[in-house]
This record gives C-alpha cells, structure tokens and sequence, in this order.
C-alpha cells in the first residue's frame, strides 16, 4: 500500500526585545488517539513553531504559502525570510503512528522587528533560550553545562556498547559542548541539540520512544522522562529552530542582517545588544563599535536619543550600500578584543 505525503511549512520567526532574542510559538494540539492512550493521560501539550499543510492551488510558491501562515497567526509583517531545510524523518509528526500521513516540511527563518502578536490569538513569543539554555554565554558559562549535561553525556559515552563507539561519542561530545578544555563553538547549535536528543536527555527523545513503543510492543520505551533540558516543543520544532539559530549565528559572520530586527534608527548599543542576544557571546565594546563605523555598516543621523540619567545617545541608521560594498563583514569581535 502507498502511503500518502503531506507537504508541510514550518517558521521561525524570531525579534530580539531589548537584549532577549524571542520566537513565536503557537500551541500544539496533538493527543494520543484514544485506542492508544495508558489510562487517562494524554500527552501534554507543547509550543510549536507557527505552520500549517503547503496548499498548492492556493500559493504560486512555497514562501508565499509561508508568509501567509505565519502573518495569520502572528499579525506580524515578515522583513527577511529564509528557507532553511527540509524536514522528513518518518515519524515526525506523530500523527503518521497512528495512521496519518507521512509528513514533511519545509522550515524557515523570518526576522521581525518587536511589536505586539495579533493574528487569531493563538500566538505567543518565547524567549528563544528557554528553549536552549546552554546555548546564552554572555554572562558566564551556562552552570547547566557542568551541573547537569556533562554529567549527563558522562553516563551515556560510559554506556556505550564497545571502544570505539564510546570515543567517538566522547570527540562529539568534547567538540560540541566545549568540553574538558575545548573551545565552544556558537554555530554547533544544530549539533548539541541532536547530540542530547540522540543521548536521550531532552523531552522530545523520551516522548517519541514512547509514542513508537505505544504502536510497535517490540519497541522499547526506554528508561524515566528526563529532566527537562530547555523547553520542549512538539514534534521537531527544537530541530527546525537549532537550525534557525545555527544559521543566524553563522550569517553574523558575513551578512549583515541584523539590522532585519532593528528600527529604521537605533543607537550603537541597541546594536550591540541585538548581535550579542543571537551570538550568546558578549562582544568587545569598543571594537565593535569601530568595526560597524568604519566597515561601513552605519552612518550618523545627526540625531540623538534622550536616555534617563545618562548623556543622549547617538542615532544611526544601517547604511544598504554595504551589502554591495563588501561581501564579508568580517568576525565580531570578541569581547576579550
């Protein structure tokens, strides 16, 4: 028997409040159906990532079908959208356990500037790192890294089942979170999410074993519910949202598309606190000043905002040559300078 597709769109929308990054989320409603339920306990309910079925005779193509998904639900008027991948391992969406469809979708990330949801009602914004706590370095080192997901990956690298699948859990672990002296990488955000998930530390990993071991009796459900390691979000929507995050961070690099989240004038630390709030990492005042001034990315307005207590700030705007004037912005500078 074939089994039928369902084409899926899938988006990240992300604004940054001050110095908080934030995402929309909507509410899922999948429970487990009621010839599959353990007594009376449904799986609960967790945010989602604004989507909906691609309708074809609808939208000409697959990001118009997601602008008008996502501006339904969250009254928001998208600036920069971008597709970043699809997603289509089997099970997914869990209703294709019980019968649905095989799902997938195609994710995106959309940039916004702060301001109020409105849509239907049912959307909500989420500070980004409630989702992914040991990914915000811009105070100190997340405590939960050595507190509780080393210790963590400490007892699933010593489970492997020989040698030499226990060191190369140990290389990905050590390379992906930083650990036992190695650097920590910003952009790995894809690559920690999967490798706690794969270890079966987050929510999501938990839930799917159970929801397959409610179907197939020879699967098992593995051990107790883990701690909750940031938020949990239905389906794959950490995944589709590492990913966003991920690709974020790397175009911070080289693609100035912050100033997507900033109003038409802003001051040089509203700046800094927007690339700071996606980077996870503090940048060096001073440098990153110069590098914005002199690479070119801004010009002075002539105009300056009052701020209580303190000196006016100067406003400026994001100068749209330099996208054509430069192809790298080069690294941000760190803040050890």
């Amino acid at each position: 028997m074939t089994q039928s597709l369902q084409l899926g769109l899938s988006v990240a929308i992300v604004a940054v409040t001050g110095g908080t990054p934030r995402v929309v989320t909507v509410r899922s409603g999948f429970t487990v159906p009621d010839n599959h339920r353990r007594g009376d306990e449904p799986l609960p309910h967790r945010d989602a990532l604004p989507g909906a079925p691609f309708e074809p005779d609808r939208f000409r193509t697959l990001q118009d079908g997601v602008r008008a998904v996502a501006e339904g639900l969250s009254g928001l008027t998208l600036r920069y959208v971008e597709q970043l991948y699809t997603f289509g391992d089997r099970y997914r969406d869990p209703h294709e356990l019980f019968g649905g469809p095989r799902s997938v979708v195609v994710g995106y990330l959309a940039l916004v500037r702060d301001g109020p949801l409105g849509g239907d009602g049912s959307a909500e914004w989420r500070d980004l790192y409630d989702h992914f706590p040991w990914e915000d370095w811009r105070d100190q080192r997340p405590p939960l890294l050595d507190g509780v997901i080393a210790p963590a990956l400490g007892g699933w690298i010593a489970s492997a089942p020989d040698e030499e699948t226990r060191l190369r859990r140990a290389e990905r672990a050590q390379m992906a979170f930083g650990l036992d002296g190695a650097d920590w990488d910003m952009e790995r955000v894809l690559e920690r999410f999967e490798l706690l998930y794969e270890a079966g530390l987050v929510v999501e990993s938990f839930r799917d074993r159970d929801l397959a071991a409610r179907i197939d009796p020879s699967v098992s459900a593995g051990g107790p519910m883990p701690r909750a390691l940031g938020r949990p979000m239905a389906r794959d929507g950490r995944r589709i949202l590492a990913t966003a995050l991920e690709r974020l961070r790397g175009k911070l690099r080289y693609r100035p598309i912050v100033f997507e989240l900033l109003p038409p004038t802003f001051t040089l630390h509203q700046l800094q606190l927007v690339v700071e709030a996606l980077s996870g990492e503090r940048v060096h005042k001073q440098n990153f000043r110069r590098l914005m001034i002199t690479g070119g990315f801004v010009e002075p307005t002539g105009q300056y905002e009052s701020q209580t207590g303190g000196r006016p700030a100067e406003l400026y705007r994001f100068r749209r040559q330099a996208i054509h004037e430069r192809t790298s912005a080069g690294a941000i500078p760190s803040a050890d300078g």
